[in-house]
């Protein structure tokens, strides 16, 4: 039996409908902002841009910048490295979902389950290290 977590990337036409059917009106007022601010406030190689949306075979769900470069990141916690736009993207998800998952009613417990969701296709990452160390 297979476990390993897979990603299928969103088609850009299908962006809207399935942030909204995950994560309804908190995706663009809430989850989206935060993910935009907390990888500004990680690397300062991030100047914006276009994103890809990933949606993983276990129901998760993770955004990443479009970019083949690497982004040097500096954690509040100390560690620093250099992660490619994927790692980040799971980095800044991992926080996101966190922080969000300690507020109140259904969008909490989504951001709780959605932590779980890419915490565990996380583990399968070439830089799950690195992540690890920069969420902890």
């Amino acid at each position: 039996m297979d476990t390993t977590v897979t990603r299928q990337l969103v088609a850009d036409d299908q962006r809207t409908t399935i942030t909204a059917d995950l994560f309804g009106v908190y995706f663009p007022l809430q989850l989206e902002p935060f993910v935009y601010a907390m990888t500004s406030r990680l690397s300062e190689d991030y100047g914006g841009g276009y994103w890809h949306f990933y949606q993983l075979s276990n129901g998760g769900f993770y955004m990443a910048p479009d970019s083949d470069g690497q982004f040097q990141v500096v954690s509040e916690n100390g560690h620093e490295c250099f992660m490619s736009a994927d790692a980040l993207g799971i980095t800044v998800c991992l926080f996101a979902y966190s922080h969000l998952s300690f507020g109140q009613g259904d969008f909490a417990e989504t951001c709780a389950q959605h932590y779980h969701w890419l915490r565990e296709f996380m583990f399968e990452h070439d830089e799950a290290r690195d992540i690890l160390r920069a969420i902890d």
